[in-house]
Order: structure tokens, then C-alpha cells, then sequence
């Protein structure tokens, strides 16, 4: 009787997976199709090419630059990346480990920003980096997207909690300072939560397409 329910479920996973799969399977296959619009006629195109790719890739276009496109994401993504991360992770340290004053008023401040929409502060933001001459620019959408990176710490610091207090206190009594428990016990011991975060950091430009056409 068990195995009989592990095959249902299994059978219906793989089916709703194969559902899911369909339309993605489509569009790789009407890509190779030499058919300048999409394949409606059949499921898989009646001639081959890679005639859509060489277009897309070197074809010169005024409208559709992908080469460009592509280029320029990537810098800023990969900018973004590095700097987000470092914010956020030094952020969440601060917040899960140190104690200050205004600690716990802060916590709530950034809990109740991130309640809102990033692209809510889009017309201050183009105004601010209008009048510092960054619009139209991969440095102005780096400072755009690696400006507000440490109020997403709260994911990271949940993780930093977990990090046994006392091996940062013995780092302390050997003469550790801030820095060096956060880059020698702390971060050693966060890698899962690293990786979430450099993920997050590069997929946050890009995928996103409001502030890229407004800044």
C-alpha cells in the first residue's frame, strides 16, 4: 500500500512537472525554427535553423541591441553583486551580534521600509541622480541598486543568530577584533547563507527592468 502511494504521488509529480515543462519546451524548440514568427502549426518547427540566434546575436539592429543589453546587465549585475553582499552581510552582523544604542529602533525602521515597493521612491531617486549627472549610466544604476542592499538583512542576521555567541566570545578574550570574528569565525561558519546572498544580490538587477529604463 505504500509503494502504491509513493508511484501515485510520484506519477503525479513528474506530470505536473512535464505540465510545467511544455510551453519552456516550445519556445527553446520554436527558437531553432526557421520560421521568423512563432510555430503555431506544430509543436516542433519543420525546418531548423539557427538563423534567430545569429540575428539576435550579430544581427545589426537600431531597436534590438542584445549584444549591448546583455553586456551592460551583466556589469552592473556583477557590480551590484559583490557590493550588496558586502552590505548586507556586514549589516546583518551588526544587528545580530553588536549591541548599540537605537539598535532595536533601526531593526524596526528597515522592517517597516522593506514593507514598500523599491520602485515607490523611483522619482526621487531619477531626480537625485539627474542633478549628479549618473542618468543613462552603468555607475548611477550600480549606486541605484547597491544603495538600499543593507535593508535586506533580516534573512541574513536570522542566520547570523544562529552562530553560537560563544565562539565569538572566546575570539574576543584571545584579542579578536569586530572584524576579525566577523571574517574569521563568522563567515566561515555562514557559507549557505553567503551563497542566498551573492544569488539574491546578482539576480536583484538582473531581472529588473523599472529602475533600468527610468535611471
Amino acid at each position: 500500500m505504500k509503494l502504491f502511494k509513493q508511484s501515485v504521488r510520484h506519477f503525479v509529480l513528474a506530470f505536473l512537472a512535464l505540465f510545467w515543462l511544455i510551453p519552456i519546451i516550445w519556445l527553446v524548440a520554436t527558437s531553432f525554427s526557421a520560421d521568423s514568427g512563432p510555430n503555431i502549426r506544430s509543436f516542433f518547427p519543420t525546418q531548423w535553423s539557427l538563423s534567430q540566434y545569429q540575428t539576435l546575436l550579430f544581427g545589426m539592429d537600431d531597436v534590438a541591441r542584445f549584444p549591448s543589453w546583455f553586456r551592460n546587465t551583466f556589469i552592473i549585475a556583477v557590480f551590484t553583486c559583490a557590493i550588496s553582499s558586502i552590505f548586507v552581510l556586514m549589516v546583518a552582523y551588526a544587528m545580530s551580534c553588536m549591541r548599540f544604542r537605537a539598535r532595536k529602533g533601526l531593526i524596526t525602521f528597515a522592517s517597516t521600509l522593506s514593507l514598500f515597493p523599491g520602485f515607490l521612491s523611483m522619482i526621487a531617486v531619477y531626480f537625485i541622480m539627474k542633478s549628479i549627472g549618473l542618468t543613462n549610466s552603468n555607475i548611477g544604476l550600480i549606486f541605484v541598486y547597491s544603495g538600499s542592499a543593507g535593508l535586506g538583512y533580516l534573512i541574513a542576521k536570522g542566520f547570523f543568530d544562529t552562530v553560537p555567541s560563544s565562539m565569538r566570545e572566546a575570539a574576543y578574550i584571545e584579542g579578536a577584533s569586530e572584524f576579525t570574528t566577523f571574517v574569521k569565525i563568522v563567515l566561515p561558519l555562514s557559507k549557505p547563507i553567503i551563497v542566498y546572498t551573492v544569488i539574491a544580490a546578482f539576480l536583484a538587477p538582473w531581472m529588473d527592468f523599472i529602475f533600468a529604463t527610468s535611471c
